[in-house]
Parts: C-alpha cells; sequence; structure tokens
C-alpha cells in the first residue's frame, strides 16, 4: 500500500473536528485529566451522559504517572480497591490495607477506561474563563494551551454544558475563574477558596469525599481541587480518595440531573 501524506493530514483534520464540533455541548465538562477527573468521566458516560474532558498538558494523568517523587508507584487503601478491580488495575498487597500498583499502568486504564465508556478527551486545550447566565454555570471558555505559553492575544472559543467539574488539582484553576469573577460567592465557609494545608494523608483522604461537591450553582469540584477548595490537607501519592472523589462527583451529577 502506498501512503498519501495529504490523505493522512486530512484523516488527522477532518476527524478530529469532528469530535470537536459534536463536543461543543454536552453534559458534563470536566477540566483537568487526573485520576480523578478520568473516574468521573468513566462513572458519567457509564451513565449515560455526554461528557467532555478538557487537559490543559501534552499527557493525560495529571501528578498519578509520577508515583511518588518519581518513582512510578502509587498506594491505593482497602475503602477504594474495588475501583482497581473495576478499571482492571494490576496491584500487589504490599501490607494489609496497603495495595501498591504501577502509576503508569493505573494512568493508562483510567483513560482508556473513560475513553471506552463514551468521553471525549481533548489535550493541549486549557480554559480561560467560564460561561455564567444568572448565577449559574452553562460552560467553558477555551483556548489551545499553546496560546497561553507563547503569550498570544487571541479570542477564545466556547463549550456549553449543564454541568463544569473543577479538577485540576492543587491549583483550582476554574473555582479561582469563579471567584474573581463573582466577587466571593462560592459555597464554602468563607464564600473563598479557603486552601490546601500540609499534608496529612490520614485526613485528607477520610475528608476528600466530603469535599467532593458543589462549590458553585452547576459547578463541582473533585481530587485535590475539592481539599484546596475547603480548606484541607493534601495527602500525597495515595491516591485511594482521589478515585472515590471521581465517583463520588459523578454520582452526584447523575442524581442532580434526573
Amino acid at each position: 500500500m502506498k501512503l498519501d501524506e495529504i490523505k493522512i493530514s486530512k484523516a488527522i483534520v477532518e476527524l478530529y473536528f469532528k469530535d470537536l464540533m459534536e463536543s461543543l455541548e454536552s453534559d458534563v465538562i470536566i477540566v483537568g485529566g487526573g485520576p480523578s477527573g478520568l473516574t468521573a468521566a468513566y462513572y458519567l458516560a457509564k451513565g449515560g451522559k455526554k461528557v467532555v474532558l478538557l487537559e490543559r498538558a501534552l499527557k493525560i494523568g495529571g501528578g498519578m504517572p509520577g508515583g511518588g517523587i518519581m518513582f512510578n508507584k502509587i498506594v491505593v487503601q482497602e475503602s477504594s480497591k474495588f475501583i482497581l478491580d473495576e478499571f482492571e488495575i494490576d496491584y500487589i498487597e504490599y501490607e494489609k490495607g496497603y495495595y501498591v500498583a504501577s502509576s503508569v499502568e493505573a494512568t493508562a486504564q483510567l483513560t482508556a477506561k473513560a475513553i471506552k465508556s463514551g468521553a471525549k478527551i481533548f489535550n493541549l486545550i486549557m480554559v480561560e474563563d467560564v460561561m455564567i447566565r444568572g448565577e449559574e454555570i452553562t460552560g467553558a471558555v477555551i483556548n489551545w494551551t499553546a496560546v497561553e505559553m507563547a503569550h498570544l492575544h487571541i479570542d477564545p472559543i466556547t463549550m456549553r454544558s449543564k454541568y463544569l467539574i473543577d479538577a485540576t488539582g492543587h491549583d483550582t484553576e476554574i473555582v479561582k475563574i469563579v471567584e474573581r469573577k463573582t466577587e466571593g460567592k462560592l459555597l464554602t465557609h468563607t464564600g473563598r477558596i479557603m486552601g490546601e494545608k500540609s499534608m496529612w494523608a490520614e485526613v485528607a483522604e477520610n475528608i476528600i469525599e466530603e469535599n467532593t461537591k458543589e462549590v458553585y450553582p452547576n459547578l463541582f469540584v473533585c481530587g485535590m481541587a475539592a481539599n484546596a477548595t475547603f480548606g484541607s490537607p493534601r495527602m500525597g501519592p495515595v491516591f485511594g480518595g482521589m478515585l472515590l472523589s471521581g465517583k463520588k462527583v459523578a454520582e452526584l451529577i447523575i442524581e442532580k440531573d434526573r
């Protein structure tokens, strides 16, 4: 078979923009392709929702692929081991209640399962603003990550959705935008982002599901963005809470959207 470079180019451009056009309106936009965002994408799509996940980086997975200090292993506790099983992620029991998995395999399986369930994932796209109509979030304002990196003044485009999830981790990128645009009307004790506390795995893991919730009408937080928004500690390279948080935010949205 003789390969034609123009046909290759046409295939990439045509099918990418077909996916993009079909994704301009969705049920849920997830911002951030880390473990909680990918888990949320899987459970939402499995639940019948039209899901779009936007990741500003080249790679998917957030901090998961690097494991702990670039040792590509992660730890998951007993309460969330069932998610490893559902995503067919191999693990060993290091000690009772401590399960160790490859961070590379975990990232690959979370990504593959989310895509196979029907979620559309776009990397190298960042959210620079949100759409607010009245007192509700109604979508995201997007641009290429390269535009931001090059400091170019290029106008963005919009995506409409019923719900938006901030899964951007420590930076709480979307909640920061909403906090600024609404002058402190978040559904936290202070009306503002309460800030991430220092690492304390036991406390952080136990509270992350509680912090996974709606923080502004139609805007939800999950993963480390949830703990940072509601003033709780970080947890380090134990990922059970991140997976449970992604599952919970999916359940909350499915229930709200009934």
